[in-house]
Parts: structure tokens; C-alpha cells; sequence
């Protein structure tokens, strides 16, 4: 007998072989794009919820931006209309009428004043169907609050309601008398005018002797922000609202009311008691996530469940510069957009089941297909080799069957092992082109980030271009209009002068020679006090000489600044440049009654005119010296907080000077120095000082692009290099390096 060379193995069905695998991988494969659509629904949820809110607060904090800066720039004007006696607070008629116009201009519900005597006048639109009236209190009307209905241009017409008054026990008017600053009462509800909860920006006025003149107050409606708020249609369910740092709400975009009425008394409602259910919830989660609301000091983001659906929340802190501290708080129900997104991830996932069973169905009769023919051969194999051992064991001699592989399995390996071959090669070139794309797309956005940063930087220089060409401009036409007459007058000083000096003789001549003797003439003489004018007018006349000379000085500094008439490029007296510039600041730097003088100290070197753009140059050193006049203010403000006690660590300096240095080197180089003994520059903002739009001065200075123009005209337009040298407290100068002569390229 022949033994078979195969030794014994663990037999599997070649039917599972192809099926198991092929099921497993199915389940694999469903199970994690099931899993990814699931998590891919939640990331799509959570950053659309996210951007959403922030999107919603940044309309909101815009909004309140320039809705709440109304009232302040009212009562800024009607200051400065009391201030340039344009408004007198004692003429209730006029008042009346400004307020009346005011508050329909600036869209205010109420503005007016109140004087420290209880006095009040103003003008707002309070009374239903009434328009706007004029609201009066004073002697006239016997200590009492007058309301006046009035006509299409302000005159006042029938009184429309009369009541018990008095300003100076309300919030509104002891805020500005103990702040003693612009700033906005603590917000109030007026329930006897319906809906009428406002916030109230007041304004104190003092005269030169720092005596309270009267309180400026204007009246805001919060339900515009109501208003608004409920026209942002966040979500359908979503809900925005504003609260105070102690909880009370300001504004919401519910339909319920943000206070409550119990007797005729109306009291805020906080938050976390409010009515609505979504912001009722919203202001308890806040509360317990952060304890106290002060805590929250930037834009926050969290989630929470009510009734097992998540809830999104931003939270955003918005202030202004006259006191207000807000909370913006959005929330949304993940399941106001959230359904479709999660209908389509189930979707997906009960596709990816029937796919699984599909899959696994055809996977089986796949195997059935490609097995039988298989099984058929290897029965059929199993059946000559039984024949064969049958007739080895009767003695007969044979061969054993020897196997051979199937050729059509082989083929079919071959081709899948070309197939995956090709299949990777393919792949790799795709993530080849792909990342070769990517590198196209990132250096397509650098030069388009870069592109767009350098037209913002071209934009600000062309304002800044425009700004100092109008300052030239209108320099030159000041200079100008001054000139003409002022030279009128100084030609004919020396005229007047040798009348007045005639007439003056003559009456020396007609009293020698007792020509004036007469009653009549002496008495008239003595009325006008003939000899003290005969000694003073020379004088005055000597007088009105300076002054005319002073003024041309001014008119010729004003024209070298502004140097319109003369040539873009030419040779020009750096010095007249600096001159005229200090001139120009004059103003700054003199002693006013709360600072004293700024010292200019000025050390001129032989230099020679110099080639150069003299128009840009003086913009280089309105610039700086713009800084230094700067620096020195913040210098007295802080000496004069440390003398009253207020801050420490400062150093104290007996004078505030700026010092400017001019030299020529050996190597025909100009070196102006302008330095000041100010507070002085840290070494890492000094090192970004010349960086476009970079600047330390808060919202509304600058725009951080002064300096970085002034080294651009310096190194690109002459050739030359400006630097700063600073240390804190050690003052700052700043130093700019020209060549006398510029290349004949240049």
C-alpha cells in the first residue's frame, strides 16, 4: 500500500474561508462609517451651534455699539453747546426747544437737564399719541413737573400732564454728582409710562471754579434692544439675551416682559426668575458653571441638558467706556438644527445595515458560486483516489495520484495581485497630486493673505498721504489769508507811527508856544489825560509792531510746513522743517492751567541744505515729535496721580523737556536727534515700534501706522535709517539718518 505524503491539518470548507472573512470586513466597514457618521453629526452639530451664537453676539455687540453711543454724543454736544454759550441752562423757553429737537434727531426717548436749584427742563417722546413734549419744572410752575404737547416746530401748546417731581433725589442725577464723570445711571423702570425701561447717560457740567452747573440725562429705551434682539431669529426655539453682572436681565429676544408689576411698583427681574424657561435654565447654569458672573471675563462657550436635550451656550462680555458691563448669553436647542442633521446620520446608518445584509447575502452566494464547481472537482478528486486505494489494497500495483494547483485559481490571484498593484501605484499618484495641490492651495493663500495685507498697509498710507496733503493744504491757505492782512497792517505800523508822532510834536509845539491855553482846550486835555497818552502811544504802537512781527514769524513757519508751492524734490533748510513743525505744536507744548510747559531745548549743528522730499520729511518730524508731546502728557498725568497719592514706583521729574540735536558728519551724513525725558519705551515694543499698524495707543488714537511711514520715507525715499533708543523710565530718542546729497538714482 501506498502511504499519501499529506500529512493531517486542521480541515476548514473552503466556503468559509471566502465567506467569513468577507462578512467580518462588512461588519468592520458598516460599523465604522456608522460610528464616523455619528461622530462627523455631533462635530457638525457642536460647530454650527458655535459659530452661530459667536455670529449672534458679534451682531449684538454691534449693534449695541453704535445704538448706546446716541445718548453720550448728545450729551457731549449739549455740553459743548454750554461750554460755547450756545445753550444757557437758565432760558428754559430755548432749552425746551434744543431738547425737542435733539431727541428726534438723535431717536432718544427723553433729554434734558436738571439744575442743582431742582430746576428741570426737557423734551422726549413719553405720552402716548402725544409726539414729542417739552417737560418743565421750575418757579414758574410752582415747584411742578409741566408736560407740554406741542406743535410741528417745537412751541409749546397745551399742558398734557402735571405731577410731583424731584430730579435731585433720583439715580439718574446722584450718579453724576458722586461719579463727577459722563456715565450711565443704574437702568430703571418708569411704570406709570407703560413699557418704559431705560438706561439713562449722565453728563455733570461744572463751570471754571469746578461748581456744579447741572446734570445732562438721556433716556433710552431698552425695548429697542428688545426689538432687535427679536428680529435676529437665532433659531426657532433659540433665545438671546443681555444681562447685568449681578443677574438682572436688560434685554431679551422672549416676548416676556424683562420686569414685573406688583401695586404699581415694577421691579427687574433677575435671570434666573424669569418666566421664560429657556433663559430661566440658561441663568441657573450660568450661576452654577461660574459662580459669580464677574468671573466671566471672556467669551465662554458650554453645553447643557434640559429635559435630556443639549442646549448651546456663549456667553460674551461687552463693555463701553463710560461704565456699562454686559453679558451676551445665546442659547440654542441642539434640536433646532440639529433633527435633519441626525435624520441624515440615521439614514446613513440604516443604509450601511441593509447594505450589510445585502452584502453578506451576496457575499454567500458568491461563495456558493465560486466553491461548488470547486467541491464538485475535489469530490471527484476524493472519488479516483478511493478507487485508486481500493484497487492497491486487491494487490494491484499503481502510481500514486499526484496533485497539481488549479490553474483558474492561479490566474485569478495573478490578476488580483496586477489589479492591487495597480490599485497602489494609482493611490500613491493620487496622494501625490494631492499633496502637490494642497502645496499650491497653501502658497496661493499666503500670496493672497500677503496680497491683501499689503493693500490694507497701501490703503492706510494713502489716507495718512491724504490726511498730511489736506493739513498742507489747509496750512497753506491759513498761512495765505493771514498773510495779506497782516503785511496791510505791518506796512502801515511805520506810517501811523510818524502821524501819531506829527500830531504829537505839534501839540508839544502848540503847548510851548501857549498857543493851548484855553479853559476849553485844557479842560479837554485834562479829560483824556493828554500827557499819559502822549507817553503811551508810542508804546502801544511799538506793541502792535511785535505783534504783527510775531505773526508773520507764524504765517512763515505755517508756509515752510506746508512748502505746497515748492518743488516734490529739492535742497532745503532741515531746521525751517523742524521750526515750522514746532510751531505748528505750539499749542501742545505750552503751560496750560492744569500741566506746565514742555521745554524744548534745541542744539543746531552747522548742516547744510539738504537734498531731499522737505514735505515728507516734515511729516517725519510731526510724527515724532507728535509721540514725544505725547509721552511727556502720560508722564504728567501719572507725576500728578503719584503726587495725590494714587500709584507709586514712578519716578518724579523736576521739568519735561524734548531735546532736538542736528550734526554733520565727515561722511556727509545728517543726523537729527529728537529725544524726550518722558516714561520711556519697554525693549519689546521697541522692537515692533516701526511695524505697520502696531501701535500701544487704545481704539480710536491711531492706527499704528505713523512711525512705520516715517521709517519707510526715511530708508525708501532717502536713503537714510531711523531708529529708537529706550529704556523704561529712561526716556526715548529717536534718530534719523540722511545723506546730505542723494544718488543721482535715487
Amino acid at each position: 500500500m501506498v502511504k499519501s505524503s499529506l500529512k493531517p491539518s486542521t480541515r476548514i470548507p473552503l466556503r468559509s474561508i471566502l465567506t467569513v472573512p468577507f462578512v467580518a470586513q462588512i461588519f468592520l466597514v458598516v460599523g465604522l462609517v456608522g460610528y464616523l457618521s455619528y461622530s462627523n453629526g455631533q462635530k457638525a452639530v457642536d460647530n454650527l451651534a458655535n459659530r452661530l451664537i459667536e455670529k449672534t453676539d458679534k451682531l449684538v455687540e454691534k449693534h449695541l455699539d453704535s445704538f448706546l453711543a446716541a445718548p453720550q454724543q448728545l450729551n457731549a454736544l449739549a455740553s459743548d453747546a454750554v461750554k460755547t454759550g450756545l445753550l444757557d441752562l437758565q432760558n428754559f423757553d430755548a432749552a425746551g426747544r434744543y431738547f425737542w429737537y435733539q431727541s428726534q434727531t438723535f431717536n432718544v426717548s427723553w433729554a434734558g437737564y436738571a439744575l442743582p436749584t431742582g430746576e428741570l427742563v426737557g423734551a422726549g417722546a413719553i405720552f402716548e399719541n402725544q409726539g414729542v413734549t417739552i417737560a418743565e419744572l421750575s418757579q414758574r410752575t410752582d415747584g411742578q413737573l409741566y408736560n407740554y404737547k406741542t406743535d410741528s416746530e417745537g412751541n409749546r401748546q397745551e399742558v398734557v400732564d402735571i405731577t410731583e417731581y424731584d430730579p435731585l433725589s433720583y439715580d439718574w442725577y446722584l450718579t453724576a454728582v458722586n461719579t463727577k464723570q459722563a456715565t450711565w445711571s443704574p437702568i430703571h423702570v418708569e411704570a406709570e409710562f407703560g413699557d418704559y425701561v431705560t438706561a439713562t447717560a449722565v453728563h455733570p457740567i461744572y463751570d471754571d471754579n469746578q461748581q456744579l452747573m447741572g446734570v445732562l440725562a438721556v433716556d433710552h429705551l431698552l425695548s429697542d434692544i428688545n426689538n432687535f434682539l427679536s428680529e435676529l431669529n437665532i433659531s426657532p426655539s433659540g433665545k438671546v439675551f443681555i444681562i447685568e453682572r449681578n443677574g438682572q436681565l436688560v434685554a431679551s429676544s422672549s416676548t416676556e416682559e424683562i420686569y414685573t408689576l406688583s401695586e404699581g411698583q415694577a421691579d427687574r427681574l433677575v435671570a434666573s426668575n424669569s418666566p421664560d424657561p429657556l433663559i430661566q435654565a440658561t441663568a441657573q447654569q450660568l450661576q452654577q458653571q461660574f459662580g459669580e458672573l464677574d468671573a466671566i471675563q471672556g467669551h465662554q462657550s458650554l453645553q447643557f441638558r434640559v429635559d435630556g436635550e443639549r442646549q448651546f451656550v456663549g456667553v460674551t462680555p461687552w463693555q463701553d467706556e463710560y461704565g456699562l458691563d454686559w453679558l451676551l448669553v445665546g442659547v440654542v436647542p441642539e434640536s433646532d438644527f440639529a433633527s435633519e442633521i441626525y435624520a441624515n446620520t440615521r439614514l446613513t446608518i440604516l443604509l450601511c445595515i441593509l447594505a450589510l445584509f445585502v452584502s453578506t447575502g451576496l457575499g454567500i452566494l458568491t461563495a456558493r458560486w465560486i466553491t461548488q464547481p470547486i467541491l464538485n472537482l475535489s469530490q471527484a478528486s476524493a472519488g479516483l483516489a478511493k478507487a485508486a486505494r481500493d484497487r492497491f489494497a486487491d494487490g494491484e500495483s499503481d502510481q500514486p495520484v499526484s496533485g497539481s494547483g488549479i490553474d483558474e485559481l492561479n490566474t485569478l490571484a495573478e490578476s488580483f495581485n496586477q489589479m492591487a498593484d495597480q490599485l497602489r501605484t494609482s493611490f500613491t499618484e493620487l496622494q501625490s497630486f494631492n499633496n502637490e495641490l494642497e502645496n499650491r492651495v497653501e502658497i496661493r493663500t499666503t500670496e493672497l493673505r500677503e496680497t491683501l495685507e499689503e493693500l490694507r498697509r497701501a490703503q492706510l498710507q494713502m489716507i495718512q498721504s491724504e490726511k498730511m496733503s489736506a493739513l498742507g493744504q489747509m496750512v497753506a491757505g491759513v498761512a495765505h489769508e493771514v498773510n495779506n492782512p497782516i503785511n496791510f497792517i505791518y506796512g502801515n505800523l511805520s506810517h501811523a507811527e510818524t502821524n501819531i508822532q506829527d500830531l504829537l510834536d505839534l501839540i508839544d509845539l502848540a503847548q510851548q508856544e501857549q498857543l493851548s491855553t484855553s479853559p476849553a482846550f485844557q479842560k479837554r486835555a485834562n479829560e483824556i489825560e493828554l500827557d499819559f497818552l502822549a507817553e503811551d502811544l508810542p508804546k502801544l504802537m511799538q506793541s502792535m509792531r511785535v505783534g504783527a512781527e510775531r505773526i508773520q514769524e507764524i504765517v512763515k513757519s505755517l508756509r515752510v510746513f506746508s512748502r505746497l508751492d515748492e518743488a516734490e524734490f529739492k535742497s532745503a533748510n532741515i531746521h525751517e522743517g523742524i521750526d515750522s513743525t514746532l510751531m505748528i505744536l505750539q499749542n501742545r507744548i505750552k503751560k496750560h492751567s492744569d500741566r506746565p510747559e514742555i521745554e524744548v531745548i534745541k542744539t543746531y549743528g552747522k548742516l547744510p541744505e539738504i537734498e531731499c522730499y522737505p514735505r515728507q520729511l516734515n511729516q517725519v518730524f510731526m510724527n515724532i515729535l507728535s509721540n514725544a508731546v505725547d509721552a511727556l502728557e502720560e508722564a504728567m498725568v501719572n507725576q500728578s496721580l503719584v503726587a495725590a497719592g494714587n500709584r507709586s514706583a514712578i519716578p518724579s521729574r523736576s521739568s519735561f523737556q524734548i531735546r532736538i540735536e542736528t550734526e554733520a558728519t565727515a561722511d556727509q551724513q545728517a543726523i537729527i536727534r529728537i529725544a524726550d525725558n518722558g516714561p520711556g519705551i519697554s525693549p519689546e515694543i521697541v522692537q515692533r515700534l516701526f511695524d505697520p499698524f502696531f501701535t500701544t495707543k487704545q481704539i480710536g488714537q491711531g492706527t499704528g501706522m505713523g512711525l512705520a511711514i516715517s521709517h519707510e520715507i526715511i530708508a525708501q525715499k532717502h536713503s537714510g535709517h531711523l531708529r529708537c533708543i529706550s529704556q523704561p523710565n529712561q526716556g526715548t530718542e529717536f534718530v534719523i539718518e540722511i545723506p546730505i546729497k542723494q544718488k543721482s538714482t535715487q
